[in-house]
């Protein structure tokens, strides 16, 4: 079996040597004579067959060829030191890596500052964000995909094992663009006039599950997006008009970019929800649940 003559020790004592510019500088450091450093990288030096110092005055410095092993050497540090870190973490209850998923109608940004707070708190824990659409955050979930889903639209999957927590209701509103003719109606507008233009509709991003077809005006003519985002864009643009969630568009209504309209079919709100595999008791996934729920409801 192969045994590589680069050991950790050796990574770390170049890398000292390099940090404090000489022999005795990182002796000093890592508790050990100078002798023994002369040691460890002569033999290594001999087993590679290159030299890594040169002496210029009273620094040593790295050759070419020291300062490429040294480059890649401490990327196999951090590597390991992470390792190292994760493993610790794992053997107390607490994942090395979350996946979440929110649902495309919830603004991003409010998510941010409940994540940074987790983060600060556990450095060590990789948080994986995707976005999904209608059925998709749901189906991410069932298929184990995620961890954890945010703002996941009602009504919830009949599949046992999921638990949920209600965060609160959605409002959704119908909306044209700046100019648009709908903007000059007083009267609220009835379902069959809605009919006669073009609506920007998001493509549900669930892969097996039956599409969900939420908010389609059926008889209108469609324009499809991927994304809430690229539908508020399209809005804006004159492509077409439709429902949009009330969080994501506030600025462009204060800024007059999008106009509400009122329906005679009253508000349209829906229920969102906090879910998770009821199986999935790692610490780290509960801490993170009570932040977010904290700080959105």
């Amino acid at each position: 079996m192969y045994k590589s003559p680069i050991t950790i020790e050796a990574l770390q004592v170049l890398d000292t040597i390099d940090r404090r510019g000489s022999f005795a500088a990182a002796a000093e450091q890592l508790n050990k004579v100078p002798s023994a450093l002369s040691y460890i990288v002569q033999k290594l030096e001999e087993q590679l067959a290159v030299t890594l110092f040169v002496r210029q005055g009273r620094r040593s410095v790295l050759t070419p060829a020291g300062r490429h092993l040294l480059d890649e050497g401490r990327k196999v540090l951090s590597a390991v030191s992470k390792l190292t870190e994760q493993t610790q973490t794992i053997s107390h209850g607490w994942e090395p890596k979350i996946n979440i998923t929110f649902d495309s109608l919830f603004d991003m940004q409010l998510l941010l500052k409940p994540l940074a707070l987790f983060l600060n708190e556990h450095p060590n824990i990789e948080v994986d964000m995707n976005e999904e659409v209608m059925h998709g955050s749901w189906e991410a979930l069932i298929e184990d995909r995620t961890d954890l889903v945010i703002a996941a639209p009602g009504p919830t999957p009949h599949q046992q094992g999921i638990s949920v927590t209600a965060l609160g209701n959605l409002q959704k509103i119908f909306v044209v663009p700046k100019g648009h003719e709908l903007a000059s109606f007083t009267a609220p507008v009835s379902k069959s006039e809605i009919d006669n233009y073009r609506t920007v509709v998001v493509h549900d991003s669930a892969k097996t599950a039956v599409p969900w077809s939420n908010n389609i005006i059926e008889l209108s003519r469609h324009f499809y997006v991927s994304s809430v985002e690229h539908k508020i864009q399209a809005i804006i643009a004159g492509i077409g008009v439709g429902y949009l969630p009330k969080i994501r568009i506030q600025s462009h209504l204060d800024s007059g970019a999008l106009v509400a309209i009122d329906l005679d079919e009253g508000e349209n709100i829906s229920e969102i929800y906090l879910a998770w595999k009821t199986v999935n008791k790692g610490k780290g996934l509960q801490r993170l649940r009570d932040i977010i729920y904290q700080h959105l409801v």
